[in-house]
């Protein structure tokens, strides 16, 4: 996640050849400004091939991107210390945003606060099960010492499952609590704390749309967040929050029931996403102007033809 910082800031410059200064984010004016004398100079004419802004080469051709940094955002992060989360965390961390991350177990969690630190970066953390009222109570009053606010919500803690009928009532009850009551719960909890400009990001799932035989409560519960996700979009609309979906195909995760070596030649065959993949796309949520609302982003592996 954290070279993958490395080679978005790199693409930034061969494309637009400019970084927006911390000092612009807040004020979209200010940030116009920038953008344009980036990509123009103060005269008004495109900088030339070989000219320079802030360091970076600028190419022959330079557009003006508007996009709004991640640095020093606010963001909790459900289910962030394995897969998608935690590609999706270093990769924020590596950023500049300051993040919270929780997941059920202390090892998974002094992992990836260990990976943050060796790049010289910080991740909060804390063990909580989503799943479980009290332990959300305490993740918001850690958000509201920590953060005093929040800016963005990425609700991304899930738990496979599979046939109904092979499943008990508490293992029914205990996922649907996990992978779509939590969603909602951590909306609500992040919306109290939110302005205008807030972001939430809802981790589904192509079986979703797919509907696979199999997994019928599994299948479910992502039904479920995609009803929520457009639903919840419409209600925050006014307030300026902004909700977006990604529904991902199979991704090399610890919820895949073949080992992590099956599970890298899958991705070599391009028939699995690496989380990394799927971090990306969030990030593409984030950078949005506020003119600019991502609804949803499915992203399948090449060779999964669904």
């Amino acid at each position: 996640g954290l070279d993958l910082a490395c080679k978005i800031r790199r693409l930034i410059a061969i494309q637009g050849g400019i970084l927006v200064p911390d000092g612009n984010r807040t004020h979209p004016d200010r940030r116009h400004r920038a953008i344009r004398t980036a990509a123009y100079g103060s005269s008004g004419r495109q900088l030339g091939s070989g000219a320079t802004m802030t360091g970076i080469a600028a190419p022959q051709a330079i557009l003006p991107f508007d996009f709004e940094p991640v640095q020093d955002k606010r963001i909790l992060v459900t289910g962030g210390t394995t897969g998608i989360g935690r590609a999706v965390s270093l990769l924020l961390a590596s950023l500049g945003a300051r993040i919270l991350v929780l997941g059920r177990h202390q090892p998974e969690l002094d992992s990836i606060m260990r990976e943050a630190r060796r790049h010289g970066k910080e991740i909060a953390g804390m063990t909580a099960d989503v799943a479980d009222q009290h332990d959300l109570e305490r993740v918001f009053r850690t958000v509201d010492e920590q953060f005093r606010g929040l800016d963005v919500l990425i609700n991304n803690a899930g738990l496979g499952a599979g046939e109904t009928a092979a499943s008990s009532y508490p293992e029914i009850d205990y996922v649907v609590r996990t992978n779509l009551i939590a969603y909602m719960a951590c909306a609500r909890a992040a919306v109290e704390r939110m302005e205008r400009g807030g972001i939430i990001v809802n981790i589904g799932s192509m079986s979703a749309t797919v509907r696979e035989e199999g997994g019928s409560v599994y299948v479910a519960t992502k039904a479920g967040i995609e009803g929520f996700s457009e639903s919840l979009r419409k209600e925050l609309n006014p307030r300026g929050i902004h909700v977006s979906l990604i529904e991902p195909g199979a991704v090399a995760t610890d919820m895949q029931p073949m080992p992590p070596e099956e599970q890298s030649l899958l991705e070599i065959k391009e028939e699995m996403l690496s989380p990394q993949d799927v971090a990306m796309s969030i990030l593409f949520c984030l950078i949005q102007p506020a003119r600019s609302d991502v609804v949803l982003i499915r992203v399948r592996p090449h060779q999964q033809l669904i």
